[in-house]
């Protein structure tokens, strides 16, 4: 059996995953896994968040310790959380057994204009700063992260509900683009079992910062040719097919 963590990204929570992780588990119905959150959001947004990745890690793996989970685990992070992960491993390679990485980025592999689109700026900034309508933010990120889900407007409003009742304020917010914009690649390869996946269409994060991370590290690397940054909510079933294939070809 093997554990899998869960990492979501930026002012994201465990939530967000929407109904990925039930489709993951019957995928894979001999594992197990934990949906984490990082400090200031969802469960956990009473708490301050870091300003630093190596801190969002040291939460994780206490909440893991707290939780009784046996190492090594396996590690599925989008965004900032593939930056949470490429740090664990980094550091504490020995508690990972490998890892499959989404759309993320790294100062040091890539610009800042390719980490975080430029035509997104004064939307992201009224947003996290400006704007305190819940329903609006949430059709904002949904609007710009994906390109083939299709109930936007539903999933908006569920995802609004729950910022309701644990809100990720607006400091933490900024303390998390701080922390993301800090961390830097690397110097060594931090594992040799990762798995790369990006959206050629995102529009949030270019897909040449995986592609980037790919070269680097040698990692193999699956691209989607239509989906958005937040990828396993446009096709869980690619995604799913990816990391059975990853699985099988590792062994």
């Amino acid at each position: 059996m093997k554990h899998w963590v869960f990492l979501r990204g930026l002012v994201r929570s465990q939530h967000h995953w929407s109904s990925f992780p039930e489709k993951f588990s019957q995928a894979f119905p001999d594992d197990h896994v934990h949906l984490i959150d990082l400090p200031g959001n969802g469960y956990l947004c009473h708490q301050r968040s870091p300003l630093s990745i190596d801190k969002m890690v040291d939460s994780v793996r206490e909440q893991l310790d707290g939780m009784g989970v046996t190492y090594p685990v396996y590690l599925f992070a989008i965004s900032m959380g593939g930056m949470v992960a490429i740090d664990w491993m980094s550091r504490f390679g020995h508690q990972v057994a490998g890892a499959v990485i989404i759309n993320t980025s790294l100062r040091g592999c890539s610009t800042f204009a390719q980490r975080l689109k430029p035509r997104n700026y004064p939307k992201i900034l009224y947003n996290l700063l400006v704007n305190h309508s819940a329903i609006a933010r949430e059709r904002l990120i949904l609007s710009v992260s994906t390109n083939l889900y299709s109930d936007k407007e539903t999933l908006a409003a569920n995802w609004a509900d729950f910022a309701h009742r644990y809100p990720t304020s607006e400091s933490n917010a900024v303390r998390q683009l701080i922390a993301a914009s800090r961390f830097s690649m690397p110097k060594n390869k931090p594992h040799d079992n990762v798995l790369l996946l990006s959206s050629t269409r995102d529009r949030l994060v270019d897909a040449q910062c995986s592609a980037c991370l790919a070269s680097a590290w040698q990692w193999p690397i699956q691209c989607h040719a239509k989906a958005g940054h937040d990828l396993t909510l446009d096709d869980s079933d690619w995604v799913i097919y990816q990391v059975q294939q990853w699985l099988n070809n590792s062994l």
